[in-house]
């Protein structure tokens, strides 16, 4: 199982980048994908996720109407698009894949691999 963030890096506030999740190693359909990101000091916070299987999506109160994340099943690739960025989104982005479904997709226990993770940085 191997899940490959990209797309991070330093961007001003205002401005937006897209992160993508490459995954493999298992059947893409049967899970779903999180985002979560960590910054320094800061416990990990559930930021989005998608279920595979239906298309649907949680956000985090924090990021509702500036994220979106979307699904490419035939890439077995999941997309952050991160628009409107602020300082304080300045973290490691982690992406994650969750087998079946969850009440509580925000969690990090729920989820059962992970991904290294990628740097974003906002400059205000």
């Amino acid at each position: 199982v191997q899940l490959v963030e990209s797309g991070g890096g330093l961007v001003q506030a205002g401005g937006s980048l897209r992160l993508s999740c490459a995954a493999s190693g298992f059947t893409f359909d049967d899970y779903a994908i999180g985002w979560f990101r960590q910054a320094p000091g800061k416990e990990r916070e559930g930021v989005s996720c998608i279920y595979n299987s239906d298309d649907s999506t949680y956000y985090a109160d924090s990021v509702k109407g500036r994220f979106t994340i979307s699904s490419d099943n035939a890439k077995n690739t999941v997309y952050l698009q991160m628009d409107s960025l602020k300082p304080e989104d300045t973290a490691v982005y982690y992406c994650a894949a969750m087998y079946g479904s969850s009440w509580y997709p925000w969690r990090a226990n729920e989820y059962d691999y992970w991904g290294q993770g990628t740097q974003v940085t906002v400059s205000s």
